[in-house]
């Protein structure tokens, strides 16, 4: 596989002046497995080169031609002796269109070093609409970038198989490098506003002053603005070479990054980190992704930075566990990054796997009625009733899946406007041909009782019953029409399955109805986050409408403010929120590829906790191997103990328990771990469908279920 990788206009390929473009590339690449076959193109000055196949792009100065036309329009020209399989672009995406209208064949993948929203090429809607339509994949330095690319655009036109997030990386430092540190504060980077250089001045002498045997080591500057710092301890070295800036870092026993911009990714903070320093960085764009653990300050001011920086100089114990826990925990080596850059080369050249499919033997006929979603092109295909479907199919039953919101929307006409007659109609016509032996609904709200009354009276040996998912808490969202939706076919179903516990609601009293958990299934939850180190502490994502699938403007929701407050009392934690402050909602294989990064997950319900009742996302959460945070009042621990969930009792416990399972990966993976495992033997799909079918049938077994005690 040959690779061309194109850079931004006078960008540094050098050990001389490089940035960080250049040297990301130049680490990755240098570790790739196809490191022989990747050719970097840029324009530089500078004659000494880094050690890699190299092209460098001379152009002649003309005032009448755009450097940048000139600048790929010779790439173009360069590349045909090459024949690269995958072109890929460096923080330019108005390269993209220029290729694009000469080079069709080739695969062409954009990196994002910076906020796509201030770069020419992905500032509009349709700037980004055509940058998914016409990169292969396009690669963000942080999960910060990646939201900023997505702000503005609907669900339909993200395919999430083309975003990936891959971070800076690092040389991670050995443990015994803690013993070297000197009583030096690091600032690194332009001495300027933006970077928080204004502020960090102001505070450095006073910390200086106070603590007259530490010193300053400040690398960088900046001929725009000129911001006065004279102290005899704060040493102004300029800008060094990279690895002179390494070595600093290594001696260093506190690094400042307190940037005032929305930094998109902080090299800074990242290699500190790798170098065992205490870091302080400011909650700005992606910097909390670049560290593990971190003082993070949520306002930059001077009595901030100083309390800060004061209490790590004061706390000699504090400033060595941060120390120590930042370089044993930082996992964004240059190894793990390339690897996930040649995954997704190797995409191209792997065979596709073939699948053995057992075969079944036929059992039941089932008729599975509920919202397949077929008419949102798959962005629903993740959902309970699939899980339930899967359960039938695994048994070894016929199933037929009858979706009926799809049915119902494709055939409404003129003389029936919502569609429900043709939908009732049609059931009975399938009714007819494929003769069921049991009839399960879902939600299927439009499937008139009399309908199914008739149903059974045309098929007496067959059993109906139905599920239902959503909450039923009196103080709860839409609880008397959630009631209602039940109670309409209460009277023609054999049972009722309610993913709250019907023990605690009156108005089911001896219907026969019975409490199943949300189901996990072996195909949908297939990670595991407690096998690996993640970069998001805690996940949450809340929709106004799985069908809906936007925000909606104007409403409210408990849960965000119960997620502000949460945010306030746990400062030094990083959040990964969607469906609030202008984020949308995510769906599918987007959801799946944003929790792969995430530590814990947030099992937050709107309304006050009842028994039992939790939305699928539990399933999402324990199922892919993070850590459950969920409301004690849930009575979950009739099912599981503090070891497999984490249980609080209000925000402020939360808090706590969040803060304490950050600091340490090993109880977080051995809950996360034991969690999933618990949940997935005794919850799956499998284990649900099979009960539904025991209670619709009133079979007789000695079997009991785990969520029978």
């Amino acid at each position: 596989m040959k690779i061309g990788i194109l850079l931004p206009y006078k960008e540094n390929f050098s050990p001389q002046y490089p940035g960080a473009v250049s040297l990301f590339v130049y680490e990755t690449s240098k570790k790739s497995k196809f490191k022989k076959n990747i050719v970097v193109f840029g324009n530089t000055e500078f004659k000494k080169k880094f050690n890699l196949k190299y092209e460098n792009i001379n152009l002649f100065k003309n005032p009448l031609l755009s450097q940048t036309k000139q600048y790929v329009n010779k790439f173009i020209t360069l590349q045909k002796r090459f024949n690269f399989l995958i072109i890929e672009i460096h923080n330019r995406p108005s390269y993209v269109n220029l290729l694009r209208k000469k080079i069709s064949d080739k695969i062409i993948s954009l990196y994002f070093h910076n906020d796509p929203l201030s770069m020419d090429g992905s500032k509009t809607i349709n700037d980004r609409k055509y940058l998914l339509k016409n990169c292969y994949k396009i690669i963000f330095n942080s999960n910060w970038s990646k939201k900023r690319f997505l702000e503005g655009l609907e669900n339909k036109f993200i395919n999430s198989e083309k975003l990936i997030v891959v971070f800076q990386s690092a040389k991670k430092n050995n443990i015994k490098i803690l013993n070297k540190k000197q009583k030096w504060i690091t600032f690194v980077g332009k001495l300027n506003r933006a970077k928080g250089y204004d502020v960090f001045a102001k505070v450095i002498k006073k910390i200086l002053d106070k603590n007259k045997s530490w010193k300053a080591k400040i690398i960088g500057d900046e001929k725009r603005e000129n911001i006065s710092l004279k102290h005899k301890n704060a040493h102004i070295m300029g800008f060094l070479d990279h690895e002179k800036v390494l070595n600093i870092f290594k001696k260093s026993s506190i690094a400042v990054a307190c940037s005032r911009w929305e930094e998109p990714f902080g090299r800074t903070s990242l290699e500190a980190s790798a170098n065992g320093c205490a870091v302080i960085i400011t909650n700005k764009g992606g910097l909390p992704e670049t560290v593990t653990n971190a003082k993070i300050l949520k306002k930059l001011d001077s009595k901030n930075l100083e309390k800060n920086l004061q209490f790590l100089i004061k706390n000699p114990k504090k400033r060595k566990k941060l120390q120590k826990l930042s370089i044993e925990n930082f996992y964004l080596t240059h190894e793990f990054i390339t690897k996930k850059i040649d995954s997704y080369r190797t995409e191209k050249l792997q065979a596709i796997n073939s699948f053995n499919i057992k075969k079944r033997v036929k059992n039941l006929r089932i008729l599975h009625i509920t919202n397949f979603n077929e008419r949102l092109d798959g962005r629903l295909f993740f959902n309970t009733g699939r899980r339930i479907n899967n359960g039938f199919v695994r048994l070894g039953h016929s199933v037929l899946g009858f979706s009926d919101r799809d049915i119902q929307k494709y055939y409404k006409s003129f003389n029936d406007l919502k569609g429900a007659k043709t939908l009732n109609d049609k059931l009975k016509k399938t009714c007819y041909n494929y003769k069921p032996d049991l009839i399960v609904l879902g939600h299927a709200d439009l499937i008139s009782a009399e309908q199914i009354a008739e149903l059974r009276d045309d098929y007496p040996n067959a059993r109906i019953s139905q599920w239902f998912l959503d909450p039923l808490n009196k103080e709860g969202p839409d609880y008397e029409r959630n009631k209602s939706r039940i109670l309409d076919k209460i009277n023609v179903v054999d049972s009722s399955f309610l993913t709250t516990s019907p023990d605690v609601l009156n108005f089911l009293k001896n219907k026969n109805s019975f409490f199943i958990p949300n189901p996990s299934d072996k195909s949908f939850e297939i990670l595991n986050n407690y096998n690996k180190s993640c970069n998001v502490d805690v996940f949450f994502a809340l929709s106004h409408g799985v069908h809906r699938g936007v925000l909606k403007s104007g409403k409210t929701d408990d849960r965000i403010s119960f997620l502000k407050q949460l945010i306030k009392n746990t400062p030094d934690v990083k959040f990964d929120l969607y469906g609030l402050d202008k984020v949308q909602p995510i769906w599918a294989d987007h959801y799946f590829k944003t929790i792969s990064n995430a530590k814990m997950g947030l099992n937050l319900s709107r309304g006050k906790a009842i028994k039992y009742y939790s939305s699928d996302r539990i399933t999402q959460i324990v199922g892919n191997g993070l850590v459950c945070l969920i409301d004690e009042k849930t009575q979950y621990r009739n099912f599981f103990n503090d070891k497999e969930m984490v249980f609080y009792k209000n925000i402020s416990d939360l808090s706590e328990k969040i803060l304490k399972i950050s600091y340490d990966d090993k109880i977080r993976k051995l809950i996360a771990k034991k969690g999933k495992d618990k949940y997935m033997k005794y919850f799956n799909s499998n284990l649900v469908a099979e009960f539904i079918i025991n209670k619709s049938f009133d079979f007789k077994s000695s079997k009991k279920f785990y969520w029978q005690k």
